[in-house]
């Protein structure tokens, strides 16, 4: 598979063109961002940990029925994707009370909801990634109800499978942010990454938080934490 010309760099990753117009490769950097872009920084070898975490679990989600845009891991770094134009959407699913949650409602971090809830937030650092609901959804033509359904009920089916999969490595899976796309033939698959860049995972035993928090809030000992995720999740025990 041959790596061709850059068509995309983001906050966290690069995106190459293949001599497959339906796969592209996926290269991830330790650039570190927060707040929409305001804090910047490095975070090391944390390109190798989103990548690596990512297509592992990844791989669990499409054994479990999720379709996602994962072909295969091509180095530390890099991995092949299928080629997908990405909803710009950030599809956000609450477990526990946490972060702009916690701040827009006045419920204190860490406080279990009654129930998982699905956000929906507009891509887009300049305008701060604003909330959206269903019908702002339709009415800018984002997407149809029925890509929504389909969005919403993946996002879900992604939740109780995360849920279970991290509680077995120790950690408890608090929030997370997820996209999607839409492949040439119109298929909805789950693409991007899930990382502790993308999620907020708290040890089960001390709440300890072992994800970006740690870069946001400064809270010291990030890398080392980026990686202690990454081997609880590669211990196949």
């Amino acid at each position: 598979m041959e790596k061709k010309e850059e068509i995309y760099e983001g906050k966290a990753k690069k995106v190459y063109a293949t001599d497959d117009p339906g796969l592209y490769i996926v290269s991830y950097k330790d650039d570190a961002t927060a707040f929409n872009g305001e804090k910047r920084g490095t975070i090391a070898d944390k390109g190798v940990v989103n990548n690596i975490m990512s297509d592992i679990i990844f791989a669990l989600l499409e054994e479990s029925g999720v379709p996602t845009h994962f072909v295969k891991q091509l180095s530390d770094r890099e991995t092949l994707v299928k080629a997908v134009k990405i909803f710009p959407l950030e599809v956000i699913i609450r477990n526990v009370a946490a972060g702009s949650f916690s701040k827009r409602y006045g419920v204190e971090e860490g406080t279990a909801l009654l129930q998982s809830t699905l956000e929906f937030s507009l891509k887009e650092d300049a305008l701060g990634d604003p909330l959206i609901n269903e019908d702002h959804v339709l009415a800018l033509g984002i997407a149809t109800k029925e890509e929504l359904a389909k969005v919403s009920a993946y996002a879900h089916k992604v939740n109780e499978i995360l849920k279970a999969f991290f509680l077995e490595k120790g950690l408890k899976l608090i929030d997370f942010k997820i996209e999607f796309g839409k492949t040439s033939d119109g298929v909805i698959i789950l693409a991007d990454e899930i990382s502790p860049d993308t999620c907020r995972l708290w040890d089960v035993e001390t709440n300890e938080k072992m994800d970006k928090d740690r870069f946001r809030r400064d809270l010291g000992n990030v890398e080392e934490t980026y990686q202690a995720v990454l081997a609880r999740v590669q211990n196949t025990k």
